[in-house]
């Protein structure tokens, strides 16, 4: 699958919409988009984008069901449904991507001075953005200088110069440690900034994965076939033959190369990156421009929850952290999620069959501790088996009958945190402190709550006769 076939496939779904109307690039496409996904609406297709002919599609991913369809999953399977398969597929063996011999993304290749990527209509999403940004729904590909690792990560991308966009790689991501043994070879980092392709390469891209693990490699397990690569001959890294647009260069290693970026309108719901005040961001210097015929372009307009930037950082961590849950062999797990409505990240809930004293706050450090949660989340609330983690009803309900802040609550102090949280103070968010939420009755109780339940043979008669009740 490739965009493409995603836009097709969502259109005949009755998943996507294509809007004829002139719309401008300057804040009333992002405008459109935002309002359209607190709807619940459809993906949109944006075919007259003012001074462009470029389409652009927007809200993606806002359903399970559109994320189910990029999956190749039925379309009623619920996010955790999802995550706890693609936690599956990915722990039944990694697919390694396949070379090809080019693809459709070199049917136009420009370069040098011919580049300008103003020709592509990158929008302003938000009043208070710095600028346009090329690249929300974008991944970036690079290459560890000693062990060839590659590692797909997204990282937001504004448009700076014809030849020239800011990239947030933000301290500690993947991408960061790359650049930091360039800098210390001396050496510019070789990297590509790409839209489409298959929309599974972005989704990866955006997943905590383990150092050392390929994002292609996930995509190859979620496939259930190996994804397909050309090596480019000016950076020597992998890129995906199907993409619509690929930027490739290099983001250099002296520290004057760094530039302002920002402000923009983040999924936490409050714009980052103040230009002059935050830290400087690298550049990516783009000397080839790869672009299919007729591309499409591909933004998520972020923001406030919920988006489809939410949707996906939700589908992706619940299943990393089910992932790791499993390979760490905490036994028990019923299900997780972590929910869209908080960023898809600051918050997990796990359900657990209790099987041992202690056994359910076993699995709240252990959340804490995953490759997924060590990083920005703040609590966890851990749950009977009988409670599905996305059933936020049962869930509440949980905390209040069989919860004690005194007795079922753990502070931890010092984790580490995101810059991008704006619940914490701008020079201060590197540790952030966490609370873990046992809302389990106590394994260990002789005498446990008598929980009020439906008989089990009226029950089934009731539903069997449900429909004569005029119900």
């Amino acid at each position: 699958m490739d965009l493409r076939d995603f836009i097709r496939l969502c259109e005949d779904e009755g998943e996507l919409k294509r809007v004829k109307t002139e719309v401008d690039w300057n804040l009333e496409l992002s405008h459109v988009a935002k309002l359209n996904e607190e709807k619940t609406g459809p993906a949109l297709l944006f075919e007259n984008v003012k001074g462009y002919s470029t389409p652009v599609m927007t809200s993606a991913f806002t359903t399970a069901k559109r994320l189910a369809l990029a999956l190749g999953m039925p379309p009623e399977l619920s996010m955790c449904d999802m995550a706890q398969a693609w936690m599956k597929r990915t722990t039944a063996g990694l697919i390694p991507p396949v070379v090809v011999d080019g693809g459709p993304v070199t049917a136009n290749v420009v370069e040098g001075d011919d580049i300008d990527l103003f020709k592509f209509p990158a929008p302003k999403f938000y009043p208070l953005d710095g600028g346009r940004f090329f690249g929300t729904a974008v991944y970036l590909i690079t290459r560890h200088p000693d062990t060839g690792w590659i590692n797909l990560g997204t990282y937001r991308m504004q448009l700076l110069e014809k030849g020239m966009v800011g990239v947030q790689i933000i301290i500690g991501k993947h991408a960061d440690f790359m650049l930091k043994r360039y800098r210390e070879l001396g050496k510019p980092m070789p990297a590509a900034a790409v839209i489409g392709g298959d929309p599974l390469n972005f989704l990866a891209a955006s997943t905590f994965v383990s150092a050392e693990t390929c994002e292609y490699d996930i995509v190859g397990a979620l496939r259930g076939e190996p994804a397909e690569v050309f090596t480019s001959d000016l950076t020597g890294l992998p890129l995906p033959a199907s993409a619509e647009i690929i930027l490739e260069g290099e983001i250099g290693t002296d520290p004057s190369e760094l530039v302002d970026e920002g402000p923009f309108g983040e999924y936490t719901g409050y714009y980052s990156g103040n230009a002059g005040v935050d830290f400087p961001k690298p550049a990516l210097r783009v000397k080839r421009v790869y672009h299919r015929d007729d591309p499409v372009f591909w933004a998520t307009s972020v923001g406030k929850p919920v988006t489809d930037t939410h949707m996906i950082q939700s589908l992706n961590r619940t299943a990393t952290m089910w992932t790791d849950l499993e390979t760490m062999r905490v036994p028990g797990i019923q299900s997780v999620y972590l929910p869209p409505e908080t960023g898809g990240r600051f918050w997990a809930i796990i359900s657990v069959k209790q099987m041992y004293p202690g056994h359910s706050m076993h699995v709240g450090t252990a959340a804490i501790s995953t490759t997924t949660g060590h990083y920005g989340m703040k609590g966890v609330i851990v749950v009977d088996h009988d409670i599905r983690a996305d059933d936020f009803e049962r869930v509440l309900w949980a905390l209040s009958v069989r919860y004690d802040p005194y007795r079922s609550t753990e502070i931890i102090k010092r984790g580490r945190s995101t810059p991008l949280d704006p619940g914490l103070p701008i020079d201060a968010r590197l540790i952030c402190s966490r609370i873990i939420m046992d809302a389990c009755v106590p394994f260990e109780w002789e005498q446990k709550p008598t929980e009020v339940k439906l008989d089990e043979a009226m029950e089934k008669t009731v539903r069997e006769r449900w429909e004569s009740y005029g119900l």
